[in-house]
């Protein structure tokens, strides 16, 4: 106990030191969800322009949502310099025939939206026009109005894309600098000959791997709740579920990364093939995290998914933070991640075979 204690105030102090690592490790999480949340914010805020012609019916202006600028003009206009020139996401045009619609279609999120505005507009004509026929009839004729009211089971009427994906950001994120910091840390060790004096002296493969897990971990385990804290209370996110299970689940995620971390920089020799990791780690997690809807990919495909920690620590925090639901929900996931710790940590200890055999 007193060596294994030993090695994890060593890791520690190191850590301390070096204060390069410890900015990256705690305020460039920080930065990246920072900006990314404004980004999003600003992209839901922006407000749609759409050209009409000067003689449009006012129903159908009115029927726009608040977010939606109708520009009027009294000449027809030629589309093809229209939409650049006078910055308009769209141009309507209604007859008595048809509704002729020309999308810019520069940012097809954009364009989504303009064609669901126009449909309220549309929809509000086609009320007024109900309305008109239903005045000429006879009272006892007319069908009662009926009240159409929204509930949502998870959100609100308010509630982006960004609110979904949000919980796994703060996951890759926690997963991503964990396992970058402490591989390379691993690494740096091992090159400057740190590692090899260590396991020159009587001290157990077990007991280097679980100091230096106790010695990173510690860090880890403040980055994740600086990182959860931050999103919380200074960026305002929402959390449906309780605080304490979203802290439990990125701690676990950030040991697993931690674990993994340790274990590639055993087949790295030099920090920038450990760089070369990220695509085979990271990104493929990207896709299985529940940030990019797969619902409808080949079973064989989603199965790979199952190897990626931040699959399950994305499920497990979506089940918190945006369903507002508890152990009985999550713990599937708690123990998956569990388990990836456990692996790694002995793979990491028969790792060190290589370097000694003790």
């Amino acid at each position: 106990m007193t060596r294994l204690k030993a090695i994890a105030v060593k890791i520690i102090r190191e850590l301390i030191r070096d204060v390069r690592t410890l900015a990256l490790m705690m305020l460039a999480p920080l930065i990246v969800i920072t900006l990314m949340y404004f980004i999003f914010d600003v992209n839901n805020e922006a407000d749609i322009r759409i050209g009409i012609p000067h003689t449009t019916n006012e129903t159908f202006i009115e029927g726009l949502p608040e977010d939606a600028e109708a520009v009027p003009y009294e000449v027809a206009p030629v589309m093809e310099t229209l939409l650049d020139t006078d910055d308009l996401d769209a141009f309507v045009e209604i007859s008595d025939e048809a509704v002729n619609i020309t999308y810019k279609n520069e940012d097809p999120t954009r364009t989504t939206a303009v064609r669901q505005m126009v449909q309220s507009g549309l929809e509000a004509m086609k009320e007024e026009q109900l309305n008109s026929v239903m005045g000429a009839l006879p009272e006892e004729a007319v069908l009662p109005s009926v009240d159409v009211e929204e509930d949502y089971l998870y959100g609100s009427q308010n509630s982006t894309f960004f609110d979904k994906m949000f919980p796994i950001l703060i996951g890759f994120f926690v997963f991503f600098f964990v396992f970058l910091i402490s591989g390379i840390a691993l690494l740096r060790e091992r090159t400057m000959g740190t590692l090899e004096r260590i396991l020159s002296t009587s001290v157990r493969r077990s007991e280097i791997i679980v100091g230096y897990l106790i010695g990173f971990g510690i860090f880890a385990i403040v980055q994740t709740m600086i990182i959860v804290m931050y999103s919380i209370y200074l960026l305002d996110m929402t959390i449906e579920g309780a605080v304490g299970w979203v802290f439990v689940i990125n701690i676990l995620l950030a040991l697993s990364a931690l674990a993994i971390g340790m274990f590639i920089s055993t087949f790295a020799k030099t920090e920038f093939q450990m760089m070369q990791f990220i695509p085979l780690i990271i990104v493929p997690q990207i896709f299985f995290s529940g940030i990019i809807p797969l619902d409808n990919i080949a079973d064989w495909i989603s199965v790979i998914g199952y190897v990626f920690p931040l699959s399950y620590a994305g499920d497990a925090l979506t089940e918190v933070m945006i369903k507002g639901n508890g152990f009985l929900h999550i713990w599937k996931d708690l123990l998956a991640l569990v388990l990836f710790i456990l692996v790694f940590v002995l793979l990491d200890i028969f790792g060190l075979r290589k370097y000694r055999r003790v």
